[in-house]
């Protein structure tokens, strides 16, 4: 029983000794194509030079990584349907930035928790934003509801006396206006 199992780890170091060898011969943008076909060869079972025609796992199927594999091969990884954008043009189109100077804007934030009668809203910015439950309608401030809130600033951030940086709370500072009407 133990002879079979030396044999099969010698064969499969000497299939990896030749991927090795193969893949240092090869350079440039093909490397990567050429490791995917003699990836996908190995997986699926298909007869190479390399491969032992009576090895043990020369009649078991496709396996679930060789599938998704070929489902990878059909996909057109050429598709010009998506432009890349430089990193300016992304951050010139980006809501943040398109949100101008934030001081007394209204937005729109979602409650994501309620600690007592702390709301912390989630407005998309980079902090949430912590505000007092009102006492009108109190019941009615819970998880998941939308309100509108004005904006005074996305950071808190001050420096204490005899500080060289700014020392953040992690959130930002608004107003709460009350339910969002949808």
């Amino acid at each position: 029983m133990a002879a079979p199992m030396k044999m099969m780890r010698a064969v499969e170091s000497v299939k990896k000794s030749t991927v090795l060898q193969r893949i240092s011969v090869i350079n440039g943008s093909k490397l990567i194509q050429h490791c995917r076909n003699l990836l996908h060869r190995t997986l699926c079972n298909t007869s190479n030079s390399d491969s032992v025609e009576n090895s043990p796992s020369s009649d078991i199927g496709t396996s679930g990584f060789a599938k998704s594999l070929e489902k990878m091969d059909q996909i057109n990884l050429t598709d010009n349907s998506i432009k890349p954008q430089t990193f300016a043009a992304m951050l010139r189109h980006s809501k943040l930035t398109q949100l101008g100077d934030v001081e007394n804007k209204v937005v729109i934030g979602t409650i994501t928790e309620v600690v007592e009668d702390d709301l912390y809203i989630d407005f998309g910015g980079k902090f949430s934003c912590v505000c007092k439950r009102p006492n009108v309608k109190s019941s009615s401030y819970h998880r998941g509801v939308k309100v509108r809130l004005r904006l005074k600033d996305l950071e808190m951030s001050s420096r204490f006396l005899g500080a060289i940086k700014d020392v953040t709370l992690l959130e930002s500072d608004a107003t709460l206006l009350g339910l969002a009407k949808d």
